[in-house]
């Protein structure tokens, strides 16, 4: 990282109120180390081992894990279940809440129950259509959207109060989130939008895959530009690509993901599509850490999740840092125990 960079990053960890650190993510980052994110994928199981297993391939290499709410509208083991898992077993976790499927009376009660059980991070989602999951003739709800979510749970946890005006004796302590996708149109408008979700109190931004670094650039020159690198942590999205076939798959039927041709061509061009995919991963997140204001990256590696370790590893994002990790999870405490 250049002097300026670090400058930046340094300023930014210092640039705007907090409370005391909810958990070990805001400590990260307020401390303007360079996070790394994932997210783990819900199984479709009642087994809590299933969740254990799947959290172990990241131990070590990642700050926190985020757990999705029915992404894509397909139904999986809930975001908060897997969440209070792994806080217990010590994992730093991301909670996803959708504004698709519950209104507000039940994400207020989510939230506070959240807090409870040791949940420290909340990414406040709108969520995808019924209509492009595994259930379309779900009735949804959307009774909020994500910026009102946000503005929902600072309700709660700085006015102490639920929304309805009635008040609450203890407060969640949460570090709240939200998504952003810089490279969808209109783009002018994307660091516009991000800053209405900062004033409505996202204090961290994880994006859609960045595999365009000239858009991610002018969309950090323009959050800068909007005085947001004093006001939240950005995270681009990245992620490895296993093939061009995969590529060419998303860019066409994600909504919001943009990969362009040059992209698309190397990995034609390669003996090993995957391993280019990797490598490709690995170089965007080395030249994320030079943009100004960049504070970390959320590794987003479907079906590709054992390559999160060596991927962080080649590209050097934890600088000889170790994140914090748990030694057991809770079924293997009772195991020991019984034995």
């Amino acid at each position: 990282m250049t002097q300026q960079t670090q400058k930046g990053c340094d300023q930014q960890a210092r640039g705007f109120a907090a409370k005391d650190p909810s958990g070990r993510l805001e400590q990260v980052l307020r401390a303007g180390n360079f996070a790394i994110t994932t997210e783990i994928a819900p199984p479709d199981s009642a087994n809590p081992q299933d969740v254990f297993d799947r959290a172990a391939v990241f131990r070590g290499f990642v700050d926190s894990m985020n757990a999705t709410d029915g992404s894509g509208a397909n139904c999986h083991m809930s975001s908060s279940a897997m969440c209070a898992l792994l806080s217990r077993a010590g994992f730093e976790t991301v909670m996803q809440i959708s504004c698709r499927d519950r209104n507000r009376i039940a994400i207020q009660g989510d939230v506070l129950g959240a807090s409870a059980l040791g949940i420290n991070n909340i990414l406040c989602l709108t969520g995808d259509g019924v209509q492009a999951g595994d259930h379309p003739q779900a009735k949804p709800v959307f009774d909020l959207d994500s910026m009102s979510l946000l503005e929902t749970i600072i309700s709660l946890r700085d006015k102490h109060q639920f929304l309805s005006g009635r008040r609450i004796s203890d407060a969640p302590n949460v570090f709240l989130g939200a998504a952003e996708n810089p490279f969808a149109p209109p783009f002018g408008m994307r660091a516009m939008r991000l800053a209405k979700k900062v004033a409505a109190g996202a204090q961290f931004i994880q994006t859609q895959y960045c595999f365009d670094l000239p858009r991610m650039r002018t969309f950090m020159h323009q959050c800068r530009d909007l005085g947001l690198l004093e006001k939240c942590f950005i995270l681009p999205g990245v992620g490895p690509l296993a093939s061009a076939r995969a590529a060419r798959w998303m860019r066409q039927n994600v909504p919001g993901v943009h990969i362009p041709d040059a992209i698309i061509e190397r990995l034609e061009g390669a003996l090993d599509q995957q391993a280019e995919g990797r490598n490709i991963c690995i170089e965007m997140i080395q030249a994320l850490q030079e943009i100004e204001g960049v504070s970390g990256v959320h590794i987003m590696a479907h079906r590709q999740e054992s390559s999160v370790p060596s991927i962080v590893q080649a590209s050097g994002a934890l600088r000889g840092r170790t994140p914090w990790t748990p030694a057991l999870n809770p079924l293997d405490q009772t195991q020991t125990a019984e034995a």
